[in-house]
């Protein structure tokens, strides 16, 4: 059982054994006189008169897990410290300053105890804090709420991963606090197993937009989890923003009345979690729920691109979060298109070096790519994943990695950024390529196929070589076998610069990562 032992009868003093004697454990206190001692009794707390700057006061006494140096003299607080340490070399301990100390008096408390308390410090960094940066956002974003005259529509990227999902969800709980009602909205669909577990399991309520749905009924547009409308949502491009708030550095300026775009956290749930503690608004068991979920799928279980603030956030979130119900959105049911799906992508595959590349056909589930890139970067002396496939006229690419040699997000940007939408985080990116005029191929034609993979294997592999500085010119099936029989770079029948009629002039390379950020969240 821990126990406790206080020295000293000042304020501080006071304070601490009001909230200490309500704790589990043992608490004792040396109180400075007799009179203190006799009140500490009084409220039920074991307490002694001694000279807590006397070794003599410590002698007999069994060894406490913790000591709080607390009283008010800093002379007395630095002698208090040293007779504890004397007498309890192993224990823990905490010691004030004291009021108006001496600049050496904490120097001289930091070589005896383990944590030191100055309380012009700590007030200076509290009003600092309180005045900063963080906090200029956050009433910054609630003045924008309060000044809104209707609902807000709070749009997350298409196909919403948990990331998204949940910073939607955060923000709709902070517009509550300002007043303002707000829609959780997305364009696409929710397919990851993962993701529809997620959502049903914390009854998040979402409103599934078709492409040039009227919002006329909303005071306001927010963007969470991407920057652009129109780029990896299904807003017209011109549509006015009110609010912006990602974690993925943008491509291009962002216009909007309040912008938030912070890269150096690993997920927009981060960012959000902030919002929520600098406006001291209420944190429900589903929103923490959520947010903890999105933090540990952006930043894959806390090891990519993750932050201080990111662990800080996970563990604020973790005592109101159901652990629960966490567990059982990891543990969801693999529909039998995902399953077909990885299993075309490991029958497929093709070695160019340390990179796989795997084409899987027509996409009945396109969240099923990501898996199927995840599956493939467990095999041996596997570096590299690229895995794509066609769905609704479209080509969909999924790209891993692991290691430090290759950055996927600008290698996708190389390989299609100018004939479509890619980009992505070091280690996973994505891509999404309209087939234009290959749309008018029967979609079974194995001739369309065939065009398709030259154009991908052949685009990406001339990226890849480029970024890694390497050179390998051959592409063999998984067994070591040659597919082509010649260099990969010329494989018959690839058009020019396209799947189809896509002009290089009318794509945004800037809006790239943006468009392709849902893939490389693990979207759908």
């Amino acid at each position: 059982m821990t126990s406790r032992l206080v020295l000293g009868s000042g304020r501080l003093a006071h304070a601490l054994v009001g909230r200490l004697a309500d704790r589990a454990g043992g608490l004792t206190v040396l109180a400075d006189d007799e009179a203190a001692a006799r009140t500490f009794r009084e409220e039920g707390v074991g307490a002694e008169d001694a000279d807590i700057t006397d070794p003599e006061a410590f002698a007999g006494r069994p060894a406490p897990n913790a000591v709080v140096v607390a009283t008010d003299d800093p002379a007395r607080n630095e002698a208090a410290a040293r007779a504890a340490r004397d007498a309890y070399p192993d224990t823990f301990m905490l010691a004030f300053t004291g009021v108006d100390p001496a600049p050496e008096t904490g120097t001289a408390l930091s070589a005896v105890a383990d944590e030191v308390v100055d309380p012009t410090r700590e007030t200076a960094d509290r009003v600092l804090d309180a005045s900063g940066d963080g906090s200029v956002r956050a009433r910054k974003l609630l003045s924008v709420l309060r000044g809104l005259d209707g609902p807000l529509a709070v749009v997350a990227h298409d196909n919403p991963d948990p990331d998204a999902i949940a910073s939607a969800v955060a923000l709709q709980e902070t517009a509550a606090e300002a007043g303002c009602a707000a829609d959780v909205c997305y364009f696409g669909t929710i397919s990851h197993q993962e993701n529809r577990a997620f959502v049903n399991l914390l009854d998040i309520e979402m409103h599934n937009l078709d492409r040039g749905a009227d919002l006329a009924e909303y005071a306001g547009i927010a963007l969470v989890d991407h920057s652009r409308a129109g780029v990896n949502d299904g807003l017209p491009e011109n549509t006015a923003v009110d609010i912006v708030i990602d974690h993925h550095p943008p491509r291009a300026p962002v216009d909007a009345r309040f912008v938030d775009l912070r890269s150096d956290v690993g997920a927009t749930s981060t960012l959000m979690v902030d919002y929520l503690r600098r406006l001291d608004a209420a944190l429900s068991g589903r929103t923490a729920t959520a947010l903890l979920f999105g933090i540990r799928i952006d930043t894959d279980e806390f090891t990519r691109e993750v932050s201080p603030d990111d662990f800080a956030a996970a563990a604020y979130l973790l005592p109101g979060a159901d652990l629960g119900t966490l567990d059982r959105i990891d543990s969801p049911s693999m529909s039998a298109d995902t399953l077909e799906t990885i299993t075309r992508a490991i029958r497929n595959r093709k070695r160019h070096g340390t990179a796989l590349i795997s084409g899987v056909g027509r996409l009945r589930a396109r969240d099923a790519l990501a898996q199927a890139a995840d599956r493939l970067l467990n095999i041996e002396e596997v570096t590299t994943t690229f895995v794509y496939g066609i769905s609704d006229g479209t080509v969909y690419v999924s790209a891993r990695a692991r290691g430090a040699d290759i950055d996927l997000g600008e290698t996708l940007r190389d390989a299609f950024g100018r004939i479509g939408s890619a980009g992505g985080h070091a280690d996973m990116a994505g891509a999404q390529l309209s087939l234009g005029l290959l749309e008018t191929v029967d979609g079974e034609d194995e001739s369309l196929t065939a065009v398709v993979d030259s154009v991908m294997v052949n685009r990406f592999v001339e990226a890849y070589d480029s970024r890694t500085n390497r050179r390998v010119t051959d592409l063999y099936p998984d067994d070591g076998h040659n597919v082509f029989g010649k260099e990969v770079h010329d494989v018959p029948g690839e058009p020019d610069f396209s799947l189809g009629s896509v002009d290089p002039g009318d794509v945004d390379p800037a809006g790239a990562d943006d468009a392709a950020e849902g893939d490389d969240d693990r979207s759908s």
